[in-house]
């Protein structure tokens, strides 16, 4: 990336949150509060991984058809 992309990226970040300082390091990533745990489940027609919400992966393990399958179902 350029440093103008850089400097545009950090922009946005700032815009987003005020309090953003900056990258600073893995070991002082902020924690991920309100984020949504997501876990890799295979698609059923498909087979590729997906990753979904950790909700939807413990009720549909078995049967979860991706967002991709069930459009291209829908359009038949």
């Amino acid at each position: 990336m350029s440093r103008r992309k850089d400097q545009e990226r950090l922009d946005l970040m700032k815009s987003l949150n005020p309090d953003y300082k900056g990258f600073r390091g893995y070991q002082e990533e902020p924690t991920r509060q309100g984020k949504t745990l997501l876990e890799a489940v295979t698609c059923s027609v498909c087979g590729h991984k997906r990753n979904v919400p950790l909700g939807i992966a413990q009720k549909q393990r078995d049967a979860y058809i991706c967002l991709s399958c069930r459009e291209s179902a829908e359009a038949r």
